[in-house]
């Protein structure tokens, strides 16, 4: 395949006083991710710079207008600087408003190219959302996240969730036949169009045993009705044992009734190396599963592999693919 043919996947390196421009830096020196896509980062050349320098890569900076000519030279970072901060300005380790502001001027570019189809895929690197709300710009983040669900991967295991930050005293009330039919429609659509597995999917309980008024009320129906429609769906299924078919190979992805229920799984089985993707946008968007990472910001010592898997899994979603393999 000509690198030409491959997607144009935007990075946003996230609050630039994490560790996500270093992360992405050490992703990019990997020396993998322009054999899946043509990357481009959207974020400051400067923050760029001093993530180089911190981490030693050996890799040099391009400053580029737009995404129609990006290099297909391994050492070279193109960044689109749409939206500088200063490097004098970065300050490791603390919420400022100003970072806050830089981060979501960075998301609203990479949802406005991706949009516009300048870009067939973007990928969020760590964001701090107490800086976002300082500078008044969460809603770059809820542009994302607005009437979106989040879709967790760690090898095998993929979990889409129903419900997300919410009390678990609220879930219950949550827990509808709509909600529920509306989710499994939106998760098999995605995966015809992501490309992932055979369509198969599982629906965890909400209760022990998959046994309780939520389930009798929504889930149930909700499950038989898609599987009416001839989707291949069971459930639901108790929530002890789901996860465990689904690595097993049962179920190509999980629907979990909330937070915990999906989170707990996948860490314990692999935390490293894990992505996410949220299910809304009309394009591909993924991130990573931890946060800025304040002890570590400015070390050079973080983790780049959830980062790194994020874009390869962003690229292969992209391509119709499924999530990438690794080795």
């Amino acid at each position: 395949m000509g690198q030409n043919e491959l997607p144009r996947i935007g990075v946003v390196t996230g609050d630039p006083n994490g560790i996500g421009a270093e992360v992405t830096i050490q992703a990019w020196a990997s020396g993998t991710i322009k054999q899946h896509c043509r990357p481009v980062i959207i974020g400051s050349p400067e923050v760029v710079a001093r993530a180089i320098e911190i981490t030693g890569a050996k890799l040099r900076i391009r400053a580029v207008r737009d995404t129609t000519a990006l290099s297909d030279e391994a050492n070279v970072v193109d960044v689109l600087a749409g939206s500088p901060f200063a490097a004098a300005d970065i300050c490791f380790g603390e919420d400022r408003e100003d970072a806050g502001a830089a981060s979501g001027r960075w998301l609203d570019q990479a949802d406005e190219l991706a949009r516009g189809g300048a870009l067939e895929g973007s990928v969020m690197g760590p964001i701090s959302s107490d800086a976002l709300k300082m500078a008044g710009k969460l809603e770059s983040l809820s542009t994302l996240r607005d009437k979106a669900y989040l879709v967790l991967r760690s090898g095998p295991l993929v979990i889409a969730h129903l419900t997300d930050h919410v009390p678990l005293r609220e879930v219950s009330a949550l827990i509808t036949q709509p909600a529920v039919s509306g989710l499994i429609q939106r998760l098999a659509q995605a995966m015809r169009a992501w490309g992932v597995g055979r369509g198969r999917i599982g629906v965890a309980g909400f209760n022990p045993h998959a046994q309780g008024t939520e389930e009798d009320q929504a889930i149930t129906p909700a499950v038989a009705r898609a599987a009416a429609d001839g989707l291949d769906i069971e459930g639901p299924i108790g929530p002890d044992s789901i996860f465990r078919h689904c690595i097993e190979g049962r179920h190509d992805a999980v629907i979990a009734m909330y937070h915990d229920q999906g989170h707990i799984a996948l860490k314990t089985w692999g935390f490293s190396g894990n992505s996410v993707v949220f299910l809304g946008p009309a394009y591909v968007h993924t991130t990573v599963a931890h946060g800025t990472a304040y002890d570590l910001a400015g070390s050079g010592r973080a983790d780049h592999s959830m980062l790194l898997h994020s874009i390869l899994d962003a690229a292969s979603l992209a391509r119709g693919r499924g999530f990438f393999q690794h080795a």
